[in-house]
């Protein structure tokens, strides 16, 4: 399957073969199981302090039973204060938890290799589809060919006038500034810091590490990953798929070279 290619220009350059693993079916519910694995493993463990309640002077009575009273055990003191009230135990005010959290806790989620390659595989071939970029919310109006590669010139850029220079041509602009319309945040996000949740834009996909990351450093929701980087939480976050994505010629031929056994049986049935 040939598609044009653009310059930083925007003018159509030249046809580019895409790589079969654009021909992977799509597989959401794939997507999302890979999303879930993979944010798991930036959760942080939590416990509590062992003696947390606990470190009170709090007894029950001696015998605990015949003495009129619940067992519950109580505030020592001489008078005055909390002298009498319940404590320590988890039914009580400051007492401990009954079941706290414990950092023995498995939280760390699996994913075999072969779904989360296939779950890569399936969100790439993915951004070739007008529809589900689409669905996600991006806007495309006027695009006509996905997904979008431009020539490697882009990897070079380095100043953000440039890549805005490059964005307006390739008519990507109008996605760019659906984030800014996005109303302030009230509630307890906001006394927390999080008065504004930032959205995602474009996907730049170059070959290697480059410096176009430091040109996107100001803009709103476009972000740079290179092949290597690129997971299915780049592609779709939220686990919502798919994301609005362009590629460079190099990091075309970059991705033709990743290997899968579904690639496999693929190449064999054709």
């Amino acid at each position: 399957m040939k598609i044009a290619s653009y310059t930083i220009t925007g003018t159509k350059d030249s046809e580019v073969e895409l790589p079969i693993i654009f021909s992977t079916p799509f597989r959401k519910e794939l997507i999302h199981k890979a999303f879930t694995n993979l944010t798991s493993h930036k959760f942080q463990r939590q416990g509590r302090k062992p003696m947390a309640g606990m470190d009170v002077v709090a007894d029950s009575n001696d015998p605990p039973t015949g003495q009129g009273v619940s067992r519950v055990a109580r505030m020592q003191g001489g008078g005055g204060g909390r002298q009498g009230q319940g404590a320590e135990v988890a039914s009580t005010r400051g007492g401990r938890q009954a079941h706290p959290p414990i950092v023995e806790k498995v939280i760390y989620k699996k994913l075999n290799k072969k779904e989360n390659k296939l779950a890569l595989c399936s969100a790439i071939a993915a951004t070739a589809s007008k529809k589900l970029v689409e669905l996600r919310g991006h806007k495309v109006d006027g695009i006509e060919s996905f997904p979008i590669v431009v020539s490697d010139d882009i990897e070079t850029i380095s100043k953000t006038s440039e890549i805005t220079k490059v964005i307006d041509s390739l008519k990507l602009s109008q996605d760019v500034e659906r984030l800014d319309t996005r109303k302030p945040r009230s509630g307890q996000a906001r006394l927390r810091g999080r008065s504004k949740k930032v959205g995602k834009s474009i996907l730049f996909v170059t070959s290697n590490s480059s410096s176009l990351s430091k040109a996107t450093g100001a803009l709103p929701g476009v972000e740079v990953r290179s092949v290597k980087e690129l997971s299915v939480m780049d592609l779709a976050p939220g686990s919502d798929p798919i994301r609005l994505t362009v590629y460079s010629k190099s990091a075309i031929e970059e991705i033709g070279k990743i290997k899968s056994t579904h690639l496999e049986v693929m190449v064999k049935t054709q």
